[in-house]
């Protein structure tokens, strides 16, 4: 079905195709029965896929990353297509309207998304009672929060604090977004002083698990500092990586839009990145950027990573992407002789 209507999708405007989705997943959220027949036809229940991370419990390891859902209209949506996990936001203190439009471009001859979105979302009062009133899914939700666009650096801390404090008990965890490109200045505060700042105000609100993201374009000695950062707060994991503004051998004219850049070209970069974190800490890590196939999320998994995450890919390869890969990951388990995802985390390590 989505090999037929992908053509009809991409002939829209990227940001109205989303908005396409959305409304179909929305409107599948208020039939049970419909709601239900997806769960059956996307969900694959096996106990090898469990994975738990951050003391939160997974029913597999495959997940919507931050972005595809930032005002938490659909978690229940997505959870029945079949991920274990789905990652809303981000969320900022104040409502955005975001970047002018247009604002999101595909790559189609790269399979990938070029976004400059800038955190547009309905601000934390609103996505707070949003999941605090709705039912919620049989999967994690989590939060990712950035800061809000008017508010200054300087005052960064006390701007993800309030987020925090009006989501983060609706919440299954946390993740502090400092490595969005579509904020100024904001990947500025990945650096050590600032982000401990943030960090310690988030820990004194009682966020947690709390987690933290980092850009692919941070130097690795930026990466190594955070990940020693996060240990030493007790922080409970890591999130690798963010979008990039880098467009090493990309091929499609809209690789000349500014924005973060995800999707397939980050995918070796991405998994270097988990690798990179996981050598430095027992935290869990987080593998997010260019998992397409169950190959994409097993590489990641035996490079560190506890759980992935995605949203470029389900662009290209439609909702039925985490059945295929959560299918293609046990194929992969049982050839390597591994009884469960948790055994193979680490594995090429």
């Amino acid at each position: 079905m989505y090999r037929a209507l992908k053509p009809l999708l991409f002939q829209l405007p990227a940001e109205t195709a989303h908005g396409v989705v959305h409304g179909l997943l929305r409107g599948a959220q208020t039939l049970p029965p419909v709601l239900a027949g997806l769960d059956r036809w996307y969900g694959v229940e096996d106990e090898r896929l469990r994975v738990r991370a951050f003391d939160t419990d997974f029913p597999n390891p495959v997940g919507v990353a931050a972005g595809f859902d930032k005002n938490a209209h659909v978690p229940r949506g997505l959870a029945a297509l079949g991920f274990g996990h789905v990652e809303v936001g981000g969320v900022t203190a104040e409502r955005q309207p975001g970047n002018p439009r247009p604002r999101l471009f595909r790559l189609p001859d790269d399979e990938a998304v070029v976004n400059r979105m800038g955190f547009n979302n309905d601000g934390a009062d609103a996505v707070g009672e949003r999941l605090a009133s709705a039912p919620r899914p049989a999967v994690p939700v989590g939060l990712n929060v950035g800061k809000s666009k008017s508010t200054p650096l300087d005052e960064a801390a006390d701007d993800y604090r309030y987020t925090v404090e009006r989501v983060g008990a609706h919440a299954d965890y946390v993740v502090v977004n400092v490595s969005s490109p579509n904020t100024p200045g904001l990947r500025g505060l990945q650096h050590a002083d600032a982000l401990e700042e943030i960090l310690c105000a988030l820990l004194d609100a009682g966020a947690g698990p709390l987690l933290v993201k980092f850009s692919p374009d941070l130097s690795r000695d930026g990466v190594a500092a955070g990940v020693e950062l996060a240990e030493d707060l007790g922080l409970d994991g890591v999130v690798a990586v963010n979008t990039t503004t880098d467009r090493t051998g990309l091929r499609h004219p809209n690789r000349v839009e500014e924005g973060g850049l995800s999707g397939a070209p980050l995918r070796d970069r991405a998994t270097d990145a988990v690798r990179f974190v996981a050598e430095r800490t027992s935290l869990p890590v987080v593998g997010v950027g260019g998992v397409f196939t169950a190959d994409d999320a097993y590489e990641k998994i035996r490079a560190g990573a506890s759980v992935v995450q995605l949203y470029t890919g389900m662009i290209y390869r439609g909702p039925s992407i985490a059945t295929e890969i959560n299918r293609g990951l046990l194929a992969r388990l049982e050839r390597d002789g591994f009884d469960s995802v948790a055994e193979a985390v680490g594995a090429d390590l």
